[in-house]
Parts: C-alpha cells; structure tokens; sequence
C-alpha cells in the first residue's frame, strides 16, 4: 500500500509539474515536502513559482490543498474560490469548499457549494451524506429530505440509515424506521449501533420478544443504559416484572436512572403488589421529574411579584416554592414579606426563626443573619 501510494504521488507531481510551461518546479524537492507532510512549505514554495495572477487551474488547487492541509483555511479559500472562477463545475473544488466553509462555520457557504453539486451530480451520495449534517434539527424538512435521497442511493450505508430511522422515529413513522434499519442491518449484520438503534423503534411496534432477543446479546458486549432501558421496558410489557425490575435497578445502580425509568420500576413493583417499593420509586420519580432548581424559580417569580406591589402573589410565589424544597432564601425572603410589607409580625417571626433553622452560609449570608437576628430580639420585645 505504501509503495502504491508513492507511486501515485510521483505520477501525480510528474504530471503536475510537466504540465507547466514555464516556469520549472523542482519535483523532487516537491515530493519531499509532500513526503515529510511540510504542507505549509509546499505551499509557499509554489507560490514561489506561481504569480499571484496565474490562471493554471492546477497551480492554483494544488495551492489551496497545500495550505488546507497545512490547516491554513484562509488560504485555502482564497486559492480554491479562483480555481472555482474558471471552473466553476468542478466537483473537487466544490467538495473543497464546501469542506473549507464547514471548517470555518459559514454553513450557508457549505450549503451552496454542495448544492452545486447535487444538480450537477444528482446521485452523488457523499454530497447528500454532507448536507444532512448542515441541517441538525430532527424536525427539518430539508434534513429529511438528504437523508431520504442518500438513502435511496445507498440504503446500506450504517450512519445515514441510523440518522434517517431517527427521523421517522420522531415523526412516529416507526414502521418506515424499523424497515430503514432492517435494510441496513442486512447490509452489515455486526454493526451495532444499527442494532441499538432499532431496540426502541421495536418496543414502539410492540416487538417485545425481538427486543429482549436482540438486547440481551448486546448487553453481552457492554452495558449500555439505552439498551438496558429498552428491554427492561420489553420485559415490563411482557409482565414479566422482576426482570424489568432487576434492569431498570441495574440502571440506578450505574447512576443512570432517569424519571421513565423510575415510573416503570414504580409500576412494576406496584404490579407485584410490593406497594412499600412501589411508593418508594413513585417518589423517586417525582424527585427525579422536579429541576432542583425549581424554587430558585419561584423565589425569582416572588421577587418580580414583590417589586411590582403584587404583594399577595409574591407570597404565593414563595410558598409555591416551598412545596419543592425548603431553603433559607426563601424562608428569608417570606420573613421580609410578611415583616416589611403585609405588617403581619407574628408570621414574619415564624419565618425568620426557619430561616436560622435552615443554616445560611454563615459567611455569604452574614449581613442577613446579623438582621434576623436583631429582627427576632426587637419582635419579641414587641410582643
């Protein structure tokens, strides 16, 4: 392989530098740059020999594979775009734009020159391949649409089949997608990821039996969560509840559980008529479901309340957040609302003493502790 690739260089730079006229590259220094992978050099060195203005179209992309090799995109673009000028239908120098543009994030540049290409070559498979990744929403149409057409040229290519299921799936076309990777998996009986791939697509036709056959010796090969949770659920649906149960607990226990896997393990216990453990995972799940941020929200949602006099709705705010987890701030904050704004003392010092209960940072939280403090000796005073 190596001499073959030798080979194919000296024939590459006999014709290259044969072709010129005037003036003279010296080819061995060429190849020896090429060789030790000094792309930059080479790149200079034929600027060297080439005028700024020259119109050879070999000079000129052999320039800009230089320095696009040598990681100079800049460059790279500048001499590709004036090859692209004379020929403006080249499809190596449409493919390198389209790459140069991808690389330095102007999608919109990458999607007009491999859009070039589609309508000159309308079967040209990696060109679709390529613009599928210039659209990563799931739900776009023209997304759909390179997918499809890649597919339809080459339906056992493992990544395109993958992503085109993917789609369906979304679409809950799961019928079309359990065929796409069918095909496919045909094609290449040991990929795995198409293998993977198609578990959920089957537990949503109600293949259940597939599932647990095809996962089951995936996990063989590695514990994947997606695949555990995928016959897990095939075992649930098949009630048969202890297996569904010793797999979605294999889950928490690589800490990889997730609210549906907690409402299945939930389910399944309750199903059993283990009701301890099935209220034990219904709470789990409903910890699982809430952000642990969701009173921070709530104490922002009272603030705006409280800033705007929407003073009723602000402590409604602040209990809401209650509800989800107590912390001193929004004991803090209840405490000045009930003290400062609805004049009602005696709840103001329920919460200022639940705001010391609950521990503030005693250096981030000084200046508060210092006022609640005070603030609780002057209410007792007053009362």
């Amino acid at each position: 392989m190596k001499n073959l690739c030798t080979c194919l260089l000296l024939f590459f730079l006999s014709a290259f530098c044969y072709a010129q006229n005037t003036p003279v590259i010296d080819k061995d220094k060429l190849f020896d740059l090429y060789q030790s992978q000094r792309y930059a050099d080479a790149a200079v060195y034929l600027k060297s020999i080439f005028n700024d203005d020259t119109q050879d179209i070999k000079a000129l992309t052999q320039i800009g594979y230089c320095f696009l090799m040598a990681g100079n995109n800049v460059e790279a673009e500048k001499y590709y775009s004036k090859a692209y000028q004379i020929q403006p239908h080249s499809l190596p120098i449409l493919f390198s734009l389209g790459n140069i543009s991808t690389k330095r994030g102007n999608n919109d540049k990458a999607k007009k020159y491999y859009g070039e290409i589609a309508k000159i070559d309308s079967n040209n498979f990696n060109v679709y391949k390529l613009l599928t990744n210039l659209y990563p929403s799931l739900k776009d149409s023209l997304r759909f649409v390179y997918l499809l057409k890649a597919n339809q040229i080459n339906p056992g290519e493992g990544d395109i089949a993958a992503d085109l299921a993917e789609v369906h799936a979304v679409s809950q076309n799961y019928d079309k997608a359990y065929e796409v990777l069918n095909i496919a998996i045909k094609a290449d009986s040991e990929n795995l990821v198409l293998q993977r791939a198609k578990l959920p697509v089957a537990n949503q036709l109600k293949k259940y039996q597939e599932v647990i056959n095809s996962g089951e010796r995936l996990m063989k090969d590695g514990m994947d969560a997606a695949v555990i949770k995928d016959v897990a659920k095939a075992y649930y649906y098949t009630k048969n509840y202890n297996k569904a149960i010793k797999l979605f607990s294999l889950l928490e226990n690589l800490l990889m559980q997730n609210e549906n896997t907690l409402y299945f393990t939930s389910l399944s216990f309750r199903y059993l008529k283990n009701y301890k453990m099935a209220a034990v995972y219904a709470k789990k799940t409903i910890d699982e479901a809430i952000s642990p941020n969701t009173t921070s929200y709530y104490v922002l949602l009272g603030l705006v309340y409280e800033e705007n006099s929407q003073f009723a709705l602000a402590n409604s705010a602040y209990k809401k957040g209650l509800q989800f987890k107590a912390n001193p701030t929004i004991y803090y904050r209840l405490a000045t609302l009930y003290d400062t704004k609805l004049n009602q003392r005696k709840a103001a010092l329920n919460y200022y003493q639940l705001y010391l209960k609950s521990k503030p940072n005693a250096a981030d939280d000084k200046e508060e502790i210092k006022f609640t403090k005070d603030r609780i000796a002057q209410l007792n005073l007053a009362d």
